[in-house]
This record gives C-alpha cells, sequence and structure tokens, in this order.
C-alpha cells in the first residue's frame, strides 16, 4: 500500500513539476523571441494529454505564428481551434481560460480571434475563490499585466 501511495506521489509531483514549468515559460513567452521560442520547445515536449497540457501545446502552436514566415495562418487556426474545442470540452477550467484570454489579448486585433474577452474575464473573476493556492497565484500574476481587467477587478483578486 505505501509502495501505491509513494508511486502515486512521485507521479503527481513529475506531473506538477511539468505543469510549473509549462506556466513558468508561459508567462515569459511574450517578452521576446528567445521565449516564444523556448516556451514552443517546452509545450512540444509535454507528453501529457490532460485538458491544461494541450491548451498549452495550442497556444504555443498560435504562438509560433509570431516567429515563422510560412504557414502563419495555418498555426493560428489550428491552435485556435484546439483551444476552442478544449474548452468546449472543460467549460468549468479557470486555467484554460486565462490561456484563451491571454492568447487572445496578445494576438493582432486584425486575426480576429479576440471575441471571448469579457466572457472569460468574468468567469476568472467569478470563480477564482475556488482554485488552489498555486493557480490563485498565477491567476493574480496575469491580471496584474492584463489589458482586459481594469484595476478594480485586478483588486479583487486577493
Amino acid at each position: 500500500m505505501q509502495l501505491i501511495f509513494s508511486f502515486l506521489t512521485a507521479f503527481f509531483l513529475f506531473f506538477q513539476s511539468d505543469l510549473d514549468a509549462l506556466r513558468n515559460s508561459y508567462e515569459k513567452a511574450n517578452s521576446s523571441t528567445a521565449n516564444t521560442q523556448s516556451f514552443i520547445n517546452i509545450a512540444e515536449k509535454q507528453t501529457g494529454s490532460d485538458a491544461v497540457t494541450s491548451a498549452y501545446k495550442a497556444a504555443a502552436k498560435i504562438m509560433e505564428a509570431k516567429i515563422v514566415t510560412k504557414n502563419r495562418k495555418a498555426l493560428v487556426k489550428s491552435g485556435a481551434t484546439s483551444l476552442e474545442t478544449i474548452i468546449k470540452n472543460n467549460p468549468n477550467n479557470v486555467e484554460l481560460r486565462v490561456i484563451r484570454m491571454s492568447v487572445q489579448e496578445n494576438i493582432p486585433k486584425i486575426v480576429g480571434y479576440s471575441k471571448n474577452l469579457k466572457e472569460d474575464k468574468m468567469f476568472i473573476i467569478d470563480n477564482y475563490s475556488r482554485q488552489n493556492p498555486a493557480l490563485k497565484t498565477y491567476i493574480r500574476k496575469f491580471a496584474a499585466q492584463s489589458k482586459t481587467m481594469n484595476a478594480a477587478e485586478k483588486n479583487s483578486l486577493r
């Protein structure tokens, strides 16, 4: 029994460190081309197929369009379609909404992928209190730099 518990704990910690690496890299991805490339590389190496990992992979595909010269439209379309499908299948996952909101805030408006900003903002604010401490910290960091949230909304995430 202890062996099974030890295995499950080790598995959880291993998975959590991968998720932390994805989150940390994603936070920095928009600050430079090198950070974007680093995030894409980390996302591509992820073997998990859970919704959150898949959403970060979809975001990486969208971000790849910033640094390549060919197939930009196809990358954005593929990534956005994947992200929308993941959210449709997991509508109550706050982290997925944070990912989509950050993508939509940072993608050029001409692309036309920004219709969910208000919806995601309200969902994040309404469900913030039910999240674990690590995700709350991540959401606060995102909100601090968010272009969609005003000061009062940012302050409500305490």
